[in-house]
Formats: structure tokens, sequence, C-alpha cells
């Protein structure tokens, strides 16, 4: 394994900035500020003896994301200077997807995904976010309490995911706590992803065997003429980036909206939007806090600072949102302030409506069923997910009135 040295710019910290550690959980923001002194682009550790460029300004990160002649987003070359049991490989190793690849074959593999995609109809996207939220009140509903992470947000998307992939209810489970140890990055990541690319090869095995009404099925009878292989490792991206961070997505802003009471007031009156608390997560508490991930094709520079290559170089959305955010409480006004959770240029999320759908819907239909939703812990007391890529609580423990699907008034 490769050790390398600092960048070659004058840094307000000489050691990298370790994004691994507990502590960033616990306070990401003082993770960031150390990040953001070095400069646009800092030094960091996303595991232990595992060092990345970590860009923190918005230019840089467009310069970065539209520049494709001097970056790559295939990370094998930076594979074989890591050891193959860190745990970030689970998020990183290279596959053959859109996510990892350039040119010609991300096209391919790119417009068989968004038009498989665009073949679910937004009604039929809700129905199937509308069962999934009464199967899980069914669950929760009589007890009166509920961890709205555990038993909620997680478990909703691996529902939805089963049920565009055609499998059981049966097989979520599996799914959810198999990318909930790879999203981590610690000791469980390689455990999860041996968990997570069992559950995608059985998926496509079967599909292959028997088509169906389902994603997977389409994107095997697409014009791209993709293999069983390849069809498995986009099903394999679209999850990876479709379950995590929509769920944390969805629990992130339950707990913006339930630590305020004033602010799910308004909720629930009609004044505000569910939409406007989950745009207000992309801005401020982003899921995917530190990803888009690239590599220097060969060295360069990034906003003055000298990239060497083969060296991963991270985008942190989270430190973004925060400095926009810092920005706008001072009085200060960014020249952009749109937040850029979703990416930009050729690798910009292809399938951001559906996500929304899926985020607004499970939080209305949530707060229809369940209207008196009350938090236990304050949201300052809520713990976090350890890990250098995601914003993630560990619960979000709340309590109701104790109600069943099947009583009268439930939501249409």
């Amino acid at each position: 394994m490769t050790t390398y040295p600092p960048p070659q710019q004058t840094f307000s910290h000489s050691t990298p900035v370790r994004l691994w550690e507990d502590g960033f959980a616990l306070d990401p923001y003082r993770y960031y500020a150390a990040l953001r002194a070095q400069g646009p682009v800092g030094w960091a550790e996303l595991s232990p003896g595992v060092p990345a460029y970590v860009v923190t300004d918005r230019r840089a990160a467009l310069d970065l994301l539209n520049d494709t002649d001097a970056f790559s987003h295939d990370p094998r070359p930076w594979e074989s200077t890591v050891a193959d049991d860190s745990p970030v490989l689970g998020m990183m190793r290279w596959r053959p997807n859109s996510l990892f690849a350039d040119g010609a074959a991300h096209l391919r593999y790119r417009g068989a995904l968004i038009d498989t995609f665009e073949q679910v109809e937004p009604h039929d996207l809700r129905a199937r976010v509308h069962r999934a939220v009464r199967l899980l009140v069914s669950r929760i509903g009589p007890r009166g309490e509920a961890d709205l992470v555990g038993e909620f947000a997680r478990p909703l998307m691996a529902l939805v995911f089963n049920s565009l992939f055609g499998l059981p209810d049966s097989r979520s489970d599996g799914l959810d706590s198999a990318l909930g140890k790879m999203m981590e990055g610690g000791a469980e990541a390689a455990r999860g992803e041996v968990e997570f690319s069992r559950y995608v090869l059985g998926l496509i095995a079967a599909k292959t065997e028997r088509r169906g009404d389902d994603l997977p099925s389409r994107l095997l009878d697409h014009p791209a003429g993709l293999t069983p292989e390849e069809v498995a490792w986009q099903v394999f991206l679209t999850l990876g980036a479709g379950h995590e961070p929509t769920a944390n997505l969805v629990s992130n802003a339950l707990s913006r909206i339930l630590g305020n009471p004033l602010y799910y007031s308004t909720l629930t009156s009609g004044a505000r939007t569910v939409t406007d608390a989950v745009v207000e997560v992309l801005h401020h508490e982003t899921p995917l806090a530190n990803y888009g991930i690239h590599y220097a094709r060969r060295p360069v520079t990034l906003d003055g600072v000298w990239i060497r290559a083969a060296v991963p170089v991270v985008i942190s959305y989270g430190a973004l949102a925060h400095s926009a955010e810092q920005e706008v409480t001072s009085g200060r006004h960014p020249k952009d302030a749109s937040h850029l959770s979703w990416s930009a240029g050729p690798h910009a999320c292809p399938v951001k409506q559906h996500t929304l759908l899926i985020a607004t819907e499970a939080i209305e239909q949530l707060t229809q069923w369940l209207p008196d939703l009350e938090p236990v812990v304050p949201r300052e007391r809520l713990s976090w997910r350890p890990g250098p890529f995601h914003r993630s609580l560990t619960s979000l423990p709340v309590r109701f009135s104790p109600r069943s699907p099947d009583q009268p008034g439930a939501p249409s």
C-alpha cells in the first residue's frame, strides 16, 4: 500500500483530516472547517492509510465534475495502491457500470438506466411507496412508538426496490442490512459487499431465466444489448446509489421536521410542503456527504492545487452545503446557493425526480397516518452513523397515538 505525502501547497494543517474517525459523525462541521482552512482542495483520509483530496469549493467542484479530459471515474489505477481488505473498497471498487465508466461505455450504461427508469410512471411509483408505507405502519402503528430510521426509512427503500425488481417483501431485510454495512465502511463493509453481491446475482439469475414486468428484465431486454453480468452491475449501482441516500434523505428530513414543532405544524396545516423540507435537507444536510470520486489521468492542477494521478479526488457535498449555509446565516448571499447533492456534469444523478417523489410521498403518507409524531430525543442529542461518505442517523425514536391501517379515516 502506497502512502502519499500531503499535496504540494502550504496548508494550515500538515496531517490529513481523518474522515473515518467517530468524531466526524459526531461533528462533521468541525472537520469541514479544517478542510476548508486548507483551501479549495483539502487533504484527508477516507480510512486509515487511504488518503484523498477533498474539494470544498463550489467552483472547483464544478470544474472537476465537468472536466472529462483531465479526470476519470475509473478507480483501477488507485486500487492497486490499496490493501485488499480496505473498508472503503465496497464504495470505491471498480465495477462495469455507469458510475465507474467514462466515454462511450458510460453513455451506453447511463442511457440504458435512463430509458429503463423512464418506464416507471410517477403514479406507479407513488402507489408502490404508498403500499410500503401502509405495510410499515401496520407493523409500528399499534405500538405507539418506533424508530423512524430502522423501522421506517431504511425498510421503506428496501420494500420499494424489491417491488421494482419483482421480488417478494421477504427479501427486503437482507438488502437493507447489506447496504448499511457497505456504506459505513467499517469492519463489516466486506461482509456487506458479499451479502449485497449475493442478492444482486440471485436477482439477475432469476430474471435471466424468466422475465417479468420489472427493472432488471427491462435492462436485460434493452437495445443496448447489456449482458446479464453488465445488467447485474447496473442493478448493483442502482441499489447502492438509490437505497441508502434516499433512506437517509427521508430520515434526515423527518428529524428536521420533528425537531422543530413550529416547522412541523406548518407542514401538517398545509402552509408548507414536504418538498420544502426535503429540499432543505439537500441544501444543508445532504445524505451523501462525500462522494463524486474522480481520479486525475495525469498530474494536474485544480484551482491552484497540484493533484497527483491515481489519488481519489472526493467532492464534499456536505462541506459545500455547510459553507453556503454559513454565508446565508451571516447575512451574505453566495452567488449561487443551489446545492450540488445531485452532482453535476456528465455523471449527474439521472433519476432525481424519482428520488424526490419517493422521499416526499413517504413523508407525506407517514405524517397522514401518524399525524402526532413526537420525537423522544432532542435533535441535538441524536446519534449519527460513522463513515466518511454519508450523513446518516443511527436512529430516530418517536412516539405517537397508536394507529392501525384498518381504522376509519385512513389516508387514501
